[in-house]
């Protein structure tokens, strides 16, 4: 049996593909995520083909995430690597026009919700004295866009804690790797749409976005490499995508 890795965020696009890339190579898998019937049925699933849990939380929720972990079973308590995959975005709107809402649900799962797992799992790590973060961040948090202001912001937020993260646990031999994707075709915008799939489905319009699976292959050849090789910074765009705002589309 392989690693034994934590993807957060399993239930969907990203996490769902990586968890599937990751089980048909023998990674043994701890999938989170909020929807339990999601949950179950990729443990069905996945199950058949390497070793699966579930844990059903809310990134946001921090008695929640340290509950979680505390009831792994003890056959995967010693947790290798950590997929700090959960994320959103609420709305498109101008700073000034912006929902207070959305804006705390983006800074509560984006940054709060990756600071609450990572602090939980930290200790295992620092224990063993090894161990794997890679942050899923966006190129939204290399490059400020407009409307894009505070997930722009949670973003940047992310690419900073990636970067502390792997100064100073340095130390501690742990390896930190962000992974910042341009435009992949998945719920997001109909997340960040609230629902309106006609809107969602014209931002992927006139060009070949990323797909899910497209970014779980990168990570999982990130984290595969030897434990001496850290990739930690990587910036994927669609060939079409030239940066957060221009577009080749036919």
């Amino acid at each position: 049996m392989n690693l034994t890795v934590f993807i957060t965020g399993a239930t969907s696009g990203i996490g769902k593909a990586t968890a599937e890339i990751l089980a048909k190579n023998q990674y043994r898998l701890i999938l989170c995520g909020r929807r339990q019937d999601r949950l179950m049925k990729l443990q069905s699933e996945l199950g058949k083909i390497t070793e699966v849990t579930t844990l059903q939380f809310d990134v946001r929720n921090k008695e929640e995430v340290f509950a979680a972990v505390e009831s792994l079973p003890e056959s995967y308590q010693q947790i290798d690597v950590l997929i700090n995959n959960a994320g959103n975005a609420h709305g498109l709107s101008s700073i000034q026009d912006g929902d207070i809402d959305d804006w705390d649900a983006m800074l509560d799962i984006n940054v709060k919700g990756l600071l609450y797992v990572s602090k939980a799992i930290m200790p295992i790590m620092i224990k063993r004295n090894s161990g794997f973060i890679v942050n899923i961040g966006s190129i939204a948090g290399k490059e400020v866009y407009p409307n894009g202001n505070v997930y722009c912001a949670s973003k940047f937020a992310v690419n900073a804690l990636n970067k502390s993260m792997r100064i100073d646990l340095n130390k501690h031999n742990i390896r930190v790797s962000g992974i910042h994707p341009g435009a992949v075709e998945t719920e997001f915008s109909e997340v960040r749409f609230k629902g309106d799939s006609e809107r969602a489905k014209n931002v992927y319009t006139g060009y070949k976005a990323l797909q899910a699976e497209d970014i779980a292959d990168i990570i999982h050849f990130v984290i595969s490499r030897p434990y001496h090789v850290n990739i930690e910074d990587l910036v994927v765009y669609p060939t079409a995508q030239a940066s957060p705002t221009i577009l080749n589309k036919n």
